[in-house]
């Protein structure tokens, strides 16, 4: 889970030209210029427009995803991707750039896909749809699809599947390193502490000799000190208990792996760096939407506690969320009935606002889901009222008076 969690698109890209291992050449270019590139040496600009959009967006998702997971650098090479096919795009240094392609790729240089509800770009794999076939994008497929009239995110969904979305005008700058530049360790405070517990959190599901850290405080306690040891023992580090560079990029490195998130089907990045609103729901007035409050409680409690699975915010107790709730009971020593009391409610918001105050209010974790419920933004802003007990006991069946209809 690198620190650097909103996704940019970098100003420029440092391309290897050769296999990750082979001796060759790195070249920085503008990220524009390198999907110009790349574009032009993968498709035809004969093809049709929509084609050729679901293409580009593609490829930019695809580049931004190495990017973002620091696919590269967490193995130690000093660029963002290669030139090679076998692991990358194609990319030829020098060449022609096609006229129409350009024109494109300037309009989407800066849009992306991703899964919805999740934060990282998609790794938008595809193949060329004749030599060589693959789960993601056929080239020559798309080309078909839209000579039958499709658009290009139809074209793109019937690939990547319906729930996928389009980020648009994502934020320029330069390219960041997830490393804070000085080693942490026993002692330390801060939202980077709070992304390496959370990584060896989700690590030690596959790895379970790593002791759990509960809870998630962004202080680099004993606790913590512990499981960076045991990380450090299991992956032939330097058993020091500090987490300095090349123990902080190999927790990138596992984490990215576990999640899958360089991967086109993963479990997916559910953090998302902005801030809050200022425009929250009354959880305590009619039409309230307590459940749904509740829920997002729930939700950022499970981006640190893995024995408490993800639910879908929609102001529906079910199933989904009686589980949830059952999880976090368990978690806090409370009987488990999965139904929502004063105690439960109490516990549960004290729990998130230790998360809170130590590591959300640093403005890098933040679920994806607070990005809104379909395709409309709504972002909670918590008061002292809003997170009152709402007055009556929340179960299986409860739902929130004003998405009833939804």
């Amino acid at each position: 889970m690198p620190v650097t969690i909103t996704p940019y698109i970098p100003r420029y890209i440092t391309v290897h030209l050769g296999a990750p291992g082979q001796n060759a050449e790195n070249v920085t270019v503008t990220f524009p210029d390198y999907i110009k590139n790349v574009a032009s040496s993968e498709i035809y600009p004969t093809w049709e427009p929509s084609a050729l959009r679901a293409n580009i967006l593609a490829q930019v998702s695809f580049a931004l995803n190495r990017v973002y997971t620091e696919y590269y650098p967490s193995r130690g090479y000093p660029f963002q991707i290669t030139s090679t096919t076998a692991m990358d795009q194609k990319f030829i240094r020098g060449r022609n750039i096609f006229e129409n392609i350009e024109r494109i790729v300037d309009e989407l240089f800066d849009d992306y896909i991703r899964r919805q509800g999740y934060a990282e770009p998609l790794s938008a794999k595809f193949c060329n749809g004749t030599t060589t076939t693959c789960d993601g994008l056929s080239q020559w497929g798309s080309q078909e699809l839209a000579l039958q009239g499709l658009d290009s995110v139809s074209i793109l969904r019937r690939y990547y599947g319906d729930d996928i979305e389009l980020v648009m005008d994502a934020p320029v700058q330069d390219v960041r390193t997830s490393y804070p530049g000085t080693p942490l360790r026993l002692g330390s405070r801060g939202p980077e502490v709070g992304v390496i517990q959370a990584e060896l959190n989700r690590i030690s599901q596959n790895y379970p000799a790593i002791p759990k850290i509960s809870p998630v405080d962004a202080i680099f306690g004993p606790q913590t000190e512990r499981a960076v040891r045991q990380f450090q023992q299991i992956f032939n580090l330097p058993v020091d208990g500090v987490v300095g560079k090349v123990t902080w990029y190999k927790l990138v490195f596992l984490y990215v792996g576990v999640s899958g998130l360089s991967e086109l089907v993963s479990e997916g990045q559910r953090f998302f760096g902005f801030n809050f609103s200022v425009d929250g729901a009354d959880a305590n007035g009619p039409g309230g939407e307590s459940v749904l409050l509740l829920q997002y409680l729930l939700s950022i409690l499970a981006q640190f506690d893995s024995s408490i699975p993800f639910l879908t915010l929609d102001g529906i107790f079910g199933p989904q969320t009686e589980q949830a709730v059952q999880a976090f009971q368990v978690s806090q020593g409370l009987p488990a009935t999965g139904r929502v009391n004063a105690e439960t409610w109490n516990s549960l918001y004290n729990a998130y606002d230790g998360i809170d105050t130590t590591v959300l209010s640093q403005d890098i974790l933040f679920p994806a889901e607070l990005q809104g419920l379909g395709n409309a933004p709504e972002v909670f802003a918590l008061s002292t009222r809003q997170t009152q007990y709402p007055g009556r006991e929340l179960g299986l069946g409860d739902r929130d008076t004003e998405r009833s209809d939804r």
